[in-house]
């Protein structure tokens, strides 16, 4: 039996013909033509066919979230027709379809013969946490305020500031290259002599994320001397590089750290709601599927907002959905392919009072990463790191933060600066 992966399309058009389309685009995508063909072909041409498996029309109505006449569409794409990788699923179900005006991808599910070649996230959100020896709280994560032009010293001691308030975890900055003033060798060294000091004093271990840049066809190795000199953990800009490139990286049985994915240039591929890709697909399901341990995305409270909704889907297929999808033409096989859930890392401009409503949206399976909500406390960096974790701990007790503040000046001095958001 041929095994097919989907993809879900949102059409937009006044006066189309929805169903023709979504033939045009099965077929067109696939063999290229269909009734033309000859008898005889068609038999031999039939597996390597799309098939049209839904169209669902939206006509416009007042007061709808979206408007404009649309559909959404499923069409079925034979794992026959592209090799076992994602750059080839992609190009094939939106390469070029993705320039033939509104029409945005919304949804991908994978066949099990698809999803067998790969292995998902080496750590994963429960590894991760086995790493730290955490496991009855949400994670608290800080970024460093700014490093370009930092040098060694410097960027020491901001980074045993972050540590000392007791974070989780440390990352660099995205925009943090390799330059003569902090080498990674010498950055890892610096920054994890400053996490053994921080530990003696919090008794907490630390996993610092180091940016994992240059030419592609070195990351490997990049990976891998980062990983002799000590580091524990990578950064990685996914969607500069490809996520075939983390999927080779996460596959590679050498690079035994966890692989944290940065979103940096997904602005230009989701926002629309008429182009793109839809942001639980690009920074969910692909993220996961290609072995991102933990995953980075704007959240829906701070600086660089994302819709709730959209947010609560990326959560959705990192830590709990099975990526395959039961349809028509395949029955799902008795086998086990459910891919370790990676840890979401809803991030941009959070502040201690925000923490319940984290919480309450995502669970306590979520890292709270901080930047200026750690760096701008007014009692300092070690405050602002304690004034999370204070946040955290009154609210998985039930606590208001009010009532916990009245104990914790650092809280309290958080909440006098940002305040709190219902």
């Amino acid at each position: 039996m041929s095994s097919y992966c989907l993809a879900t399309y949102r059409s937009f058009d006044e006066k189309a013909d929805f169903h023709k389309k979504a033939t045009s685009i099965a077929v067109g995508l696939t063999v290229g033509s269909w009734t033309e063909l000859p008898e005889a072909q068609k038999a031999s041409m039939e597996k390597h066919l799309g098939k049209v498996i839904s169209v669902e029309v939206h006509e416009p109505g007042v007061g709808e979230a979206i408007s404009g006449r649309y559909a959404d569409i499923t069409i079925a794409y034979p794992d026959v027709n592209y090799s076992r990788d994602i750059p080839a699923l992609l190009v094939t179900v939106f390469g070029k379809l993705s320039m033939d005006g509104k029409i945005k991808l919304i949804d991908l599910a994978f066949s099990s013969d698809f999803l067998a070649g790969f292995p998902g996230p080496k750590f994963g959100m429960q590894g991760v946490r086995d790493l730290l020896g955490v496991h009855d709280r949400p994670l608290l994560m800080s970024i460093f305020k700014s490093v370009v032009g930092y040098e060694l010293p410097a960027l020491r001691e901001q980074f045993y500031l972050q540590a000392a308030g007791g974070v989780d975890l440390i990352k660099d900055d995205e925009i943090l290259f390799e330059n003569p003033l902090t080498p990674m060798e010498k950055r890892i060294a610096i920054c994890l002599e400053a996490a053994e000091q921080a530990k003696k004093e919090t008794g907490q271990k630390l996993l610092y994320a180091v940016n994992l840049t240059g030419s592609t066809s070195k990351l490997a190795s990049q990976a891998k001397k980062a990983i002799a000199e000590g580091a524990n953990a990578l950064l990685f800009n996914v969607l500069a590089y490809g996520f075939d490139v983390l999927h080779e990286l996460s596959s590679d049985p050498d690079i035994n750290i966890p692989i944290m994915a940065h979103p940096a240039l997904a602005g230009a591929t989701y926002p629309s709601p008429h182009y793109g890709i839809s942001p639980s697909v690009l920074l969910g399901k692909l993220m996961r599927l290609a072995g991102a341990d933990l995953v980075l995305f704007p959240s829906p409270y701070g600086s660089v907002v994302m819709p709730k909704e959209e947010n609560l889907a990326i959560k959705h297929v990192l830590l709990t959905q099975d990526l395959r999808k039961d349809y028509t033409y395949q029955a799902l096989p008795d086998v086990e392919l459910k891919l370790a859930p990676s840890f979401p890392v809803p991030s941009a401009g959070i502040h201690p009072g925000l923490v319940p409503l984290i919480l309450r949206d995502f669970g306590g399976d979520v890292i709270v990463n901080a930047g200026g909500g750690i760096h701008g406390h007014p009692m300092g960096t070690i405050a602002g790191g304690q004034a999370f974790r204070q946040a955290i701990d009154a609210t998985l007790q039930g606590k208001t933060l009010r009532e916990y503040a009245l104990t914790h000046p650092e809280l309290q001095s958080a909440i006098d600066t940002w305040g709190i958001r219902e």
